[in-house]
This record gives structure tokens, sequence and C-alpha cells, in this order.
């Protein structure tokens, strides 16, 4: 008599079952996915190996970048914007971008030796600096940045930084001290600006960032700690260059 009850039971049972909406994810489990950052963004497709976990990888870098733009001039009155997001304020400049460094170590060089109409601009980065944990000691390789990435600011979209810097350093003018102890940052990234208006890509509503993986850019600028609140970005001096050709050696 006992078998024969038990298999309707069942057979009720997984009725019942089946006509119950299964259950959203509880606020626990909600609180433990990834949040936005330097090493993970939601919604990819594709997963990467990071450096680090290659036995290969010797942490060095050597790069170098011309076809130079400079945002804005260096005697611009404030209020002024060194972004340059339109495109409209930038203008060519002869020179060279170049760095070696070891991303393991957080040592190297930094150099842009630069052609301005003010007169001969070379910027060197004296030393490395984490000025967040996302920045891995100073220099950090294949990470997002800027955007809504939950590293760095929003000045810029989206992207997969190939290799990034931070620290301190100077820059001279026809051999001149004209910045000392300012802060340097340098990015290599996918492509945020249109190749031929170069202006700055915007507007998406993709969480992949708006930028184009088919292009390679590199960005710096060195800015003075003093504030300024009437200049974009806020600083009393923000010299912004990029450079749209680069060479990875």
């Amino acid at each position: 008599m006992k078998k024969r009850l038990l298999v309707p039971t069942l057979a009720a049972i997984a009725t019942l079952i089946g006509c119950i909406e299964p259950e959203s994810p509880s606020t626990a489990e909600a609180a433990l996915e990834p949040q936005p950052g330097a090493r993970y963004q939601p919604g990819t497709e594709m997963g990467i190996y990071t450096p680090e976990q290659h036995i290969d990888y010797d942490g060095r870098f050597i790069v170098s970048a011309s076809q130079v733009y400079h945002v804005g001039t260096l005697d611009d009155i404030s209020p002024w914007d060194h972004m340059g997001d339109d495109g409209s304020n930038v203008r060519a400049v002869g020179g060279i971008i170049e760095f070696d460094v070891d991303e393991r170590a957080n040592t190297g060089t930094f150099q842009a030796e630069l052609e301005l109409p003010e007169g001969r601009y070379v910027v060197e980065l004296d030393r490395f600096e984490e000025f967040s944990p996302c920045q891995d000691g100073g220099v950090a390789a294949f990470l997002y940045e800027h955007g809504n990435a939950g590293c760095g600011d929003a000045n810029w979209p989206k992207s997969l930084l190939y290799l990034a810097g931070w620290g301190w350093g100077s820059a001279t003018l026809d051999g001149e001290t004209l910045y000392d102890e300012y802060q340097i940052h340098f990015m290599l990234t996918q492509g945020m600006r249109d190749r031929e208006t170069l202006v700055v890509r915007r507007g998406t509503d993709s969480d992949a960032g708006a930028v184009n993986p088919a292009q390679m850019q590199l960005d710096f600028y060195i800015r003075s700690p003093q504030p300024n609140e009437g200049n974009h970005p806020t600083r009393q001096v923000f010299d912004h260059f990029f450079a749209m050709e680069v060479t990875w050696r």
C-alpha cells in the first residue's frame, strides 16, 4: 500500500515545484558579486590571463610614440580647458615620447622631448608612486581605468590600459626649470580619440567604454599640486599631450 501511494505523492510534489518561480539571488549573494575595478568589468564576454600569470612575463615595456598633440598652450590664461575633448584646441607639435619601465619593480624611465612654439620642452618622470590601490605600486599593466571602471577619474572614457604609470617629475623649457615636483601620469590606451577629428569618443550605452580597440594612443600630463577650480581639470597647471602613433618594442 505504501508503494502505491508514494508514486502519486512524488508526482504531485514535482508538479508543485514546477509551478513555483525560482527565487531571485539573495541580497547576500548579490553582495558577493565582484565590483567594477582595475581587473574586473561586468558584462565582459572574454576573460584574459593577467600578465603575472604568464611564466615568461618579464614586466619590461619599451615604447615610443610620435604624431604628438598638445592640448592648449603653456601660456593659456585661466580659466582654460586642457582636456580638449572636442579637438578644437589641440595642435600638432614635434618630438617624441619614450618610456622603458619594469612593471613588476615599479622602476624605469619616462621622458618626452617636444618642440613647441614656446621652445624645447622636456618632461621627465623622476620616481614612480602609487596614489590609489589600483595603481599597483606606480606602474600597472593590463588594467581598466577611467569612465565607470572603478579606477581613476571620469575625465577620459573607460579603456583597457596596456600600461600606465604615476609619479613625480619635472619639466624644462629651453633648458630652464619650468616645473619641479609635479605629478605625472602616462597611459597607453585603446583609441579614445577619432583618427581624423581627434575628438574624444563619448555617449555610449555600452559598459565596454567609448573606445576603438583597433587603435592605440599614448596620453600623458604633468600637473601642479596647486588646485584651481576655474580650470578643467581643476589644477593651476595641467599640461596635457597625446600621441597617435605608438611603437611597441
